[in-house]
């Protein structure tokens, strides 16, 4: 797990395991964004595997895969919708962070 912060209340990170939900946690972050989607590599952990592991944790877990091409408008649209409304701070992943940063940065250039 790469953590990068972003701003105080989003940081980044390449994909997450099961264990490193536990670490998240520890590390003071109230919701995990998955923004990678299942089965892009066979050995990925599904988002049900890292969601389970987030409830016994007691962090938050959300879905919102953006393919790997990049966020389209919608990815970007849909982001800035449910961002506002997570427990924070956020720590969301995807392969390396690279669309995790882009869908971010798209959907507030100001705060980027």
């Amino acid at each position: 797990m790469d953590i990068r912060r972003i701003t105080d209340d989003f940081a980044i990170s390449d994909q997450l395991t099961q264990k490193d939900v536990t670490q998240a946690h520890a590390l003071g972050y109230e919701t995990i964004l998955c923004m990678r989607p299942d089965g892009e590599e066979p050995a990925q952990p599904l988002f049900e595997d890292i969601e389970r592991a987030a409830k016994t944790t007691q962090i938050t877990a959300k879905y919102l895969p953006v393919p790997a091409a990049g966020p389209t408008d919608d990815n970007v649209a849909d982001f800035a919708k449910i961002y506002k409304d997570l427990p924070k701070p956020v720590l969301a992943y995807c392969r390396s962070g690279g669309r995790v940063l882009k869908t971010f940065q798209r959907a507030f250039p100001k705060d980027a």
